[in-house]
């Protein structure tokens, strides 16, 4: 059966040089069997306009069924319990810190997108599934809180440590948020375990320091930090390289500076990938809508839905995003098998370590 579906993903990618659409994407196979609909399992921080969907299915007949299954940890959680009979026919949104155990248990099929030859080598196209889009996990200031009491915001995961810099942190557990776990990723590849001063090290004086831990994204956005619509106190935040365009494009007064900047040391990369479920009825049908989420249309409406930079090196990003945002010089990663072989323990020491 295996052999059978990759057999049939080869002649999809055949369709698609021979019958596609002007943009790149495969032209509808057609046929008895081609089906009314797809299931797109994705986590719940997907947002994609109804307009760009329209596309795929006013060239290829097929509607597309959004699953959410809350977020990326959650998400591939489920799609692993029920790949025997799974739920959806590709899943969207898996990163490079979840990957390879995805992998290893034989979650997607292989396929190789011909759209692919538009994606930087970086983003580490995987023979089961294709970039999607990329973002750094970064430490976010309030610029109106440090210039109130004209102090400089820090400008390395070092300086989180210092005096100056006591109780103004807000992180996310990695143990049920995405960001967090990117967070205490990027400390371990600045603190190797294995050197004089680890991470664990570091960790210590950051608790020390009394940073604060929350338990998502939102809680330590929208909750703790003091910077854009957030509405606590700490002016310091763990989120993404993307979230100061955010503040602008979602401000309810337009704004000449977003209210939130970034500090480019200290990040980690993030890479969304998408895949092919093994076991969906329509791997035929399954490879177009990968390859029409690589496409040109579906890219370019991403960096202002998702806040993401799109992999696809064709598309263009609005002068909001760019302005408003960097793409760290040294921005950190971690091989995702060395993740996958640590996560759990590197999660239950951390634990152990900001719970002292």
């Amino acid at each position: 059966m295996k052999h059978t579906l990759k057999v049939l993903l080869v002649m999809a990618i055949l369709a698609a040089a021979c019958g596609g659409t002007d943009d790149g994407t495969p032209a509808a196979t057609g046929g008895a069997e081609a089906p009314n609909s797809l299931v797109l399992m994705t986590h719940d921080s997907f947002d994609i306009s109804e307009e760009t969907l329209a596309l795929f299915t006013d060239k290829t007949g097929i509607e597309v069924n959004i699953l959410r299954a809350g977020d990326a940890g959650a998400m591939v959680n489920q799609a692993i319990l029920t790949k025997d009979n799974p739920t959806a026919d590709v899943l969207f949104g898996i990163d490079n810190t979840f990957l390879t155990r995805a992998v290893s248990v034989g979650l997607f099929l292989e396929y190789e997108s011909p759209l692919l030859a538009d994606v930087p080598d970086e983003l580490e196209a995987h023979p089961q599934v294709t970039p999607m889009d990329f973002g750094d996990v970064c430490v976010n200031f309030d610029r109106s809180a440090f210039r109130d009491q004209g102090l400089l915001p820090p400008s390395s995961l070092a300086d989180l440590t210092k005096p100056e810099y006591h109780a103004m942190l807000v992180v996310q557990d990695p143990a049920t948020s995405s960001p967090g776990l990117a967070f205490l990723l990027a400390t371990i590849a600045a603190f190797p375990e294995d050197s004089a001063y680890s991470w664990k090290d570091y960790w210590s004086e950051l608790r020390d320091n009394e940073v604060e831990v929350a338990a998502g994204w939102e809680e330590a956005y929208y909750g703790s930090f003091s910077g854009g619509a957030g509405e606590g106190r700490r002016p310091l935040v763990v989120s993404y390289a993307s979230s100061p365009p955010a503040e602008v494009v979602f401000a309810e007064e337009p704004l000449e500076e977003a209210p939130t900047a970034v500090i480019p040391s200290g990040c980690f990369r993030q890479v969304e990938y998408a895949g092919i479920l093994t076991g969906t009825a329509y791997p035929l049908e399954a490879a177009q809508l990968v390859d029409f989420m690589l496409s040109v249309d579906f890219q370019q409406d991403m960096p202002l839905h998702m806040f993401v930079f799109p992999a696809n090196e064709r598309a263009q990003i609005p002068d909001v995003f760019l302005d408003n945002t960097i793409v760290p010089s040294e921005s950190a990663t971690i091989d995702p098998a060395v993740i996958d072989e640590n996560r759990d323990r590197w999660i239950d020491e951390w634990t152990e370590i900001v719970s002292r």
